[in-house]
């Protein structure tokens, strides 16, 4: 393994232990060149997770553009980064245990805004409104009723 340091073409383990409840290996390294200690995770290769976009669009998953919209929506709120790690993780091992190798964004942005509803329901909402694109003040105004159980919410689903 390189070293991400010097660049150095040579490491020793020093240390493995099973990661993501034995989906990764984690192994902890030193450089033969400068000596600096690393970290990589090794991962089963797996066929690439396809996501289907609205307007028909076709992208690889990306792990790290849905956590990055989670951290966004749960912008300064009680919620540990460590948790939404997790939830990402979950996420993805839910689609993936599908047999189905292409996804529509649809289907991961419900299965998103189920999740959030339990986590933070303010994350939630803001997700929602990017996710669900609402125009205008009422649509936010019924998906709030419609969140906290009052009768007469409209939902757009």
């Amino acid at each position: 393994m390189r070293c991400p340091f010097c660049n150095f073409p040579d490491s020793r383990v020093l240390d493995s232990r099973p990661a993501d409840d034995g989906c990764s290996i984690r192994r902890r390294r030193e450089c033969g060149g400068c000596g600096r200690r690393f970290t990589t995770y090794e991962r089963v290769d797996e066929l690439p997770l396809v996501v289907v976009k609205k307007d028909g669009r076709r992208e690889v998953f990306d792990r790290n553009k849905l956590l990055t919209g989670l951290v966004k929506a749960c912008q300064k709120r009680p919620v540990p980064m460590a948790t939404l790690e997790a939830l990402v993780d979950e996420l993805e091992r839910a689609l993936r245990s599908t047999a189905e190798l292409e996804v529509p964004s649809r289907q991961i942005g419900e299965m998103v805004m189920e999740r959030l509803r339990l986590l933070d329901e303010v994350a939630y909402v803001r997700f929602a409104s990017v996710y669900r694109e609402f125009r205008d003040v009422q649509e936010f105004l019924r998906e709030i009723q419609r969140l906290s159980g009052k009768s007469g919410a409209g939902s757009r689903e």
